[in-house]
């Protein structure tokens, strides 16, 4: 499976990643500027802050308001099937704002003061509204797919609203394995699928829908996308813990911090090894580790092997996505940049 990823890496026709994550944002902002200054005023400033276009007064910000990454899985799987980027650019602006409802949800059940290198929203404007702003962000969502004219928008309202439930699912699940102390790693991959997988799978889909692709070549899509969700849950899992707080905008072992159940250290738990004896000991004291403890616990999810397992897993995966993708029948110049995409997103310094 690795004719995509050298032509993504290496093809002449290939743009560079960070190119295409631009055009992207290029293609998609305007769009997305527009719906959001259809909010409510109270809403629109607290999402204009969240995606960094201003700051908590509404003056002008140089924040940055993500890489564009599931948009420009949606504008690439439209040219993969065949049609222009600027067909897809409603399925794109859906993602991006369901994706946002989903951070800024996320954020306050979470907890997280930080995101994007700067207070997150429902730290500068209050849990409530914060909430509100994100449910906005997601009624926004399918208001713009509905509004597109697209004649298969019906459809891809279908598919958006079914992604959320599985994304919310997911989220019940994240949620539930705080409470728990016996959470499997097969329980675990199950609410990652939902969660991280379900959006992901969904841009691509939409994307070739949008696009006017058959079914079997959308059904191809979304396999690619869900199992690159996976992939790339793997990785961010790892950055959860080895993540530079440079590149990540998240204090350094911030999931070991919450004594958050992720895939490394579920692994490590389940590994029937003393350091995973270890980590389970210390994870289920009454009380959430000190800062001194943190590179400690780092160091048992490494010795139990939870590192290189999600290491592994993430290769697989990848490996896995990109054979879907090549069964949709993909244009050779935007498939060879949906691989460089999905490798770059899998392959984060960790």
């Amino acid at each position: 499976m690795t004719s995509l990823r050298e032509a993504a890496v290496g093809g002449s026709a290939a743009r560079p990643a960070r190119q295409v994550l631009a055009r992207s944002r290029e293609l998609c902002d305007p769009a997305l500027h527009e719906a959001v200054e259809a909010l409510p005023t109270s809403m629109r400033r607290i999402a204009g802050y969240h995606l960094g276009w201003w700051d908590e007064r509404g003056a002008a910000d140089g924040g940055g308001s993500g890489k564009a990454f599931r948009p420009a899985l949606a504008l690439l799987s439209a040219e993969a099937v065949g049609a222009s980027p600027e067909a897809a650019v409603p399925a794109a602006v859906g993602v991006e704002l369901v994706h946002n409802f989903s951070l800024l949800h996320d954020d306050v059940m979470d907890e997280d003061t930080t995101r994007r290198h700067r207070p997150t929203a429902w730290t500068v404007f209050g849990r409530n509204a914060a909430i509100l702003a994100g449910d906005a962000l997601l009624t926004l969502a399918t208001d713009v797919l509905a509004a597109s004219g697209h004649p298969r928008s019906q459809e891809g309202v279908r598919a958006l609203s079914a992604a959320v439930l599985s994304l919310v699912e997911g989220q019940s699940a994240d949620l539930d394995f705080e409470r728990r102390q016996d959470v499997g790693l097969s329980e675990c991959l199950a609410m990652v699928g939902s969660k991280t997988g379900s959006l992901l799978g969904c841009a691509c889909a939409l994307g070739g829908l949008f696009g006017g692709a058959s079914p079997g070549r959308v059904g191809e899509l979304r396999a690619f996308g869900e199992l690159l969700g996976l992939a790339f849950q793997h990785t961010d899992d790892l950055l959860g813990i080895w993540g530079d707080p440079a590149v990540t905008g998240k204090p350094s072992y911030s999931d070991l911090r919450a004594r958050k159940k992720s895939l490394p250290v579920l692994a490590a738990l389940h590994s029937s090894t003393e350091s995973g004896a270890e980590l389970a000991r210390l994870y289920r004291r009454d009380r959430d580790p000190d800062a001194g403890e943190l590179p400690r616990l780092a160091e048992l999810v490494e010795d139990a092997g939870g590192r290189a397992w999600c290491r592994e897993q993430a290769g697989q995966l990848l490996d896995q996505a990109l054979g879907h993708l090549r069964a949709a029948r993909p244009a050779e110049r935007p498939a060879a940049e949906l691989a460089d995409l999905a490798t770059m997103a899998t392959h984060r310094d960790h």
